[in-house]
């Protein structure tokens, strides 16, 4: 494998005071849509219309990469479940079949009894109490 040997920006190239250009633009609207899908106390409540500056952004991408990693870390603790020594997990739902799904009009029409013509002419009849 050859070696690329890739050389160091100079110090110019850093300039917190720079205003941002459309490619940090597209990056913190990316940023900010994915901080709208964090729980609300990770969420950094920045207004990003407001970053004017390079320094402003890389402390807001700074600070929603935070909240992302903190927000993973937070659900696989979640997720993770205790091992209990000696115990052995079986998944017991392997012994009940499928349930069968019924449509909404299915089981209405189970319910609702045909009434036979016999039926409907002695109601009918007039003089009958019920």
């Amino acid at each position: 494998m050859t070696l690329i040997h890739v050389p160091r920006p100079p110090k110019s190239a850093r300039d917190p005071n720079r205003p941002v250009n459309a490619l940090l633009k597209a990056q913190i609207q990316y940023l900010q849509d994915a901080e709208l899908k964090l729980p609300f106390r990770q969420r950094t409540n920045i207004y990003v219309n407001a970053i004017k500056t390079e320094g402003e952004a890389a402390r807001y991408i700074r600070r929603v990469t935070e909240a992302i990693h903190q927000a993973h870390e937070a659900a696989a603790r979640k997720r993770k479940r205790p091992v209990q020594e000696g115990v052995i997990n079986i998944a017991a739902a392997a012994d009940d079949g499928p349930r069968k799904r019924t449509s909404r009009g299915t089981t209405a029409r189970k319910k609702a009894k045909k009434t036979s013509p016999k039926t409907a002419r002695k109601k009918s009849k007039p003089g009958r109490k019920e």
